[in-house]
C-alpha cells in the first residue's frame, strides 16, 4: 500500500510512519523543512518536501496513494488563525479530489463539533466540511482530546510561579492523550482502510479535574503540593503574551479554555462510547518530570 502522511516527523507522524513501514508499506511523509529529509529517509520512507499551502504540490504528492493522513501543522505568524486553518483544509480537500484519492484519515480534534467559540478547534471544523463535501472519497476524522504534551508549555510558569493554571477552573474535567496513542490508532485506520462514508472517531486516555493533573504533574516533579491557579481571561491573554505568544494566538486559546470551562468543547464527545487508551496522566508525568528536570 502507498501512503502519504502530512506532518514531517511530529509526535505523532514518526511513530505512524514507523508502524506503517514496519508493516511494508510505501511511505511518503512531506515537511516543509528540507532539514527533515535525510531523518524521513532513515526511516525508510521517501521525503516529499513543500508547503502544504501549495494545492499543486499536494496533488503530485498525493496522486497514486492509496490512502493520505491530514493535519494542520501549527503556524504562529497568522492575522486570523481560525481562517487559515479552514483554507489549508479547503486547500487539503481541492488536492484530493484532483489526485484521485479515495481514502483520508484527517486529524481533527475533540471539540471540532464547534464551529464557534473553540478557538483554533473551530477552524478546524470548518476544515472538516471541507472533506466532508467530497463526493466518493471516504474521512475518517480522528478527535483527539488535550495533548498531554502541551503540558510541557507550563514548565516556565511551575519553575518560575510555582503554580499551574489555566481560564477554567481547577474542577473542570479535561479530556487528554498522549500523542503516541493517537499515532496507534491512525496506524490501525490506515492499515486496516475499512471505513467508509464520513466518519468520526474520538481518541482519549484520560479523564481528569485540573487540580489532579496539579496534583499528579507536582507529585512527579517533588512537589505534591503544586496548586491549581484560574487565571481570569485577561490575565491569560496577558501572560500568554509575556511569554512571548503572539496576540491573535493568545485569544484563541482563551477562548478555547472558555469551551473547557462551559463543558461545550467535550459535549460531542460525551455521546460517543470511547475506550480509553493505555497512556495515563501517571505515566506521561513521568516524561513530564524528565523535561521538567533538564529545563
Amino acid at each position: 500500500m502507498k501512503y502519504v502522511l502530512l506532518g514531517s516527523l511530529g509526535n505523532i507522524n514518526k511513530p505512524l510512519a514507523e508502524k506503517l513501514i514496519a508493516a511494508g508499506n510505501n511511505v511518503t511523509v512531506v515537511s516543509s523543512n528540507a532539514d527533515r529529509a535525510t531523518q524521513i529517509t532513515t526511516l525508510g520512507a521517501k521525503a516529499a518536501i513543500g508547503s502544504v499551502t501549495n494545492v499543486a504540490f499536494l496533488t503530485k504528492t498525493f496522486k497514486g496513494a492509496d490512502a493520505v493522513f491530514t493535519l494542520i501543522p501549527p503556524i504562529h505568524e497568522v492575522d486570523n488563525w481560525k481562517e487559515y486553518i479552514h483554507s489549508v483544509g479547503k486547500g487539503f480537500a481541492e488536492a484530493i479530489k484532483a489526485s484521485g484519492v479515495k481514502k483520508v484519515v484527517n486529524l481533527s480534534s475533540i471539540g471540532a463539533h464547534m464551529p464557534t467559540g473553540c478557538g483554533p478547534v473551530s477552524g478546524i471544523h470548518f476544515a472538516e466540511l471541507e472533506l466532508d463535501k467530497l463526493d466518493g472519497v471516504d474521512v475518517k476524522h480522528l478527535r483527539p482530546g488535550y495533548f498531554y504534551t502541551n503540558l510541557f508549555n507550563s514548565i516556565g510558569m511551575i519553575k518560575h510561579g510555582g503554580i499551574l493554571g489555566n481560564n477554567f477552573g481547577g474542577d473542570n474535567t479535561i479530556i487528554m492523550v498522549h500523542p503516541s496513542d493517537i499515532a496507534e490508532v491512525a496506524a490501525e485506520e490506515l492499515l486496516k482502510l475499512d471505513f467508509t462514508g464520513k466518519s468520526i472517531r474520538y481518541i482519549a486516555g484520560d479523564e481528569r479535574t485540573s487540580k489532579e493533573v496539579a496534583a499528579v504533574i507536582g507529585t512527579a516533579i517533588g512537589n505534591p503540593e503544586l496548586p491549581y491557579v484560574e487565571f481570569t481571561d485577561e490575565d491569560n491573554i496577558k501572560g500568554a503574551m509575556q511569554a512571548g505568544l503572539p496576540e491573535e494566538l493568545a485569544k484563541n486559546y482563551v477562548e478555547m479554555g472558555t469551551a473547557i470551562r462551559s463543558g461545550e468543547m467535550f459535549a460531542d464527545y460525551r455521546k460517543h462510547p470511547v475506550t480509553l487508551s493505555k497512556t495515563k496522566l501517571e505515566d506521561f508525568a513521568k516524561e513530564f518530570a524528565a523535561a521538567y528536570a533538564k529545563a
